[in-house]
């Protein structure tokens, strides 16, 4: 096999975890055959740049990173690849860099024509929709990712189903398929055999797991499995649909010591009207229900919410609805987003009703919620003992370091490097609006 040595890359990563998760494994992949990752503004032979396509900023920001690139490294190879190169060829094409454009569904063949050394004698076809849409295997990359990450992500579910108005992902990601239920395990455990207490598991639509599957299970399957089979000491779930979370799971997290009480639930919207233009599959009775239901069932667990503000049918009156909804239910935490058009999903093609003006003040006034909330959940925590996961040094303060616990709070206290990677039991003195939760060693025994 021809593999070129100490060949220099960089990888520029936009959006989310998944994506996250296949810029770390390409990473790593390369790094395995002898490739040189290198961020440091020195000379470097290839550029990887993996899109997002998600918000208009988003595919903004992708061909932003393009062209810097481009200017930066003028005799690199720049690979453009990820959901903005799958859904917007045409428009990297028009830039005029002189790039590669390779979408998500051949995403996995770059690094192995780069390792064989023969990329630029491989000819990958253009990425229309089609070619993704038809996409029906799970493709993953033949080692195990933990980069550097104290919680590293493992991607066990790709693509989406759902054909939301406003969503341009299932165009960009294709239809839902999942990691074999054999293969999620042998991760796991190779990721505690890593020195690692806690994995993500994240997909695009990770409540889709299993279902195209033979035999077909859910995802309740298989946590029941790792529950069950899993060393690792922590495993916590990316987002989650809410009509995805079943009372089986809810019940099995609240006796579980190894799933994280931590639920993050799209919502959208508090108005049934715009659930039903977004086709959303639920109405804000049934996500009211569902979330009182894991409050009761785990008092102490984290649910987070995503919110999209300025639907096109969205008026002050809907706005408001949401609004009021969300101040009526016990949740955490809140991420709001805009609502940014993606040519191509019907969305695009629904008369405004708002300004941006007026979409950015009811985002202002969602974000305060959402910080008083968060505060709240945070207070309830102040005198009590929590295990939390150290995964770095507090760079603003000398001699701290900051983790995280199972239920999602951020916690600040003194201590060295050697407490990285450990899981260790805090005893949260107050609450801090800079740092979050501040707390001291309660008791801890090195981990190995």
């Amino acid at each position: 096999m021809k593999v070129a040595l100490m060949k220099r890359f960089l990888i520029k990563t936009l959006g989310c975890r998944v994506n996250q998760y296949e810029s770390e494994a390409m990473t790593e992949y390369l790094q395995s055959f002898g490739y040189n990752c290198i961020d440091d503004g020195t000379p470097i032979d290839i550029c990887i740049v993996n899109t997002c396509a998600v918000t208009s900023k988003a595919a903004m920001q992708s061909r932003q990173i393009i062209r810097q690139l481009h200017r930066l490294y003028p005799t690199a190879s720049i690979i453009v690849t990820g959901c903005y190169a799958q859904t917007s060829f045409d428009e990297i094409e028009r830039m005029q860099v002189g790039c590669s454009i390779i979408g998500n569904d051949y995403k996995y063949a770059i690094c192995e024509s780069l390792i064989h050394g023969n990329f630029q004698n491989c000819s990958f076809p253009p990425a229309p929709q089609h070619t993704i849409c038809n996409q029906t295997t799970f493709q993953t990359f033949p080692i195990t990712v933990t980069h550097t990450r104290t919680r590293p992500y493992l991607k066990i579910q790709d693509g989406c189903n759902a054909f939301c108005t406003y969503c341009i992902v299932p165009y960009a990601r294709g239809r839902s398929r999942s990691m074999q239920v054999n293969h999620v395990l042998d991760q796991l455990k190779h990721i505690h055999a890593a020195g690692y207490h806690e994995a993500v598991l994240t997909g695009i639509n990770l409540g889709e797991y299993g279902k195209d599957l033979h035999p077909r299970i859910s995802l309740y399957d298989l946590l029941v499995l790792i529950d069950q089979d899993s060393p690792i000491q922590r495993v916590r779930l990316s987002s989650i649909e809410p009509h995805m979370i079943s009372s089986d799971m809810i019940e099995l997290c609240s006796r579980s010591s190894m799933i994280c009480h931590h639920f993050h639930i799209p919502l959208q919207s508090g108005d049934s009207d715009i659930l039903k233009s977004m086709g959303r599959p639920y109405s804000p009775e049934d996500y009211r229900n569902l979330i009182e239901t894991i409050r009761m069932k785990l008092p102490d667990a984290a649910i987070g919410a995503d919110v999209l503000v300025g639907f096109p049918t969205e008026t002050q009156t809907a706005f408001e609805k949401t609004l009021h909804f969300i101040e009526q239910l016990p949740i955490s935490y809140l991420h709001v987003f805009p609502f940014s058009p993606r040519q191509g999903t019907p969305a695009s093609r629904m008369q405004h009703k708002s300004s941006s003006s007026e979409i950015k003040k009811r985002c202002d006034v969602l974000r305060k919620l959402g910080t008083m909330k968060k505060n709240r959940f945070y207070e309830q925590f102040v005198g009590k003992i929590i295990d939390v996961l150290i995964e770095e040094q507090d760079l603003s303060t000398q001699g701290w370091v900051k983790g995280i616990s199972s239920n999602y709070l951020s916690v600040s206290l003194q201590g060295n490097a050697e407490l990285k990677n450990n899981i260790i039991p805090v005893l949260i003195q107050k609450m801090s609006s800079e740092k979050g939760l501040i707390g001291t060693i309660a008791q801890f025994t090195k981990q190995v």
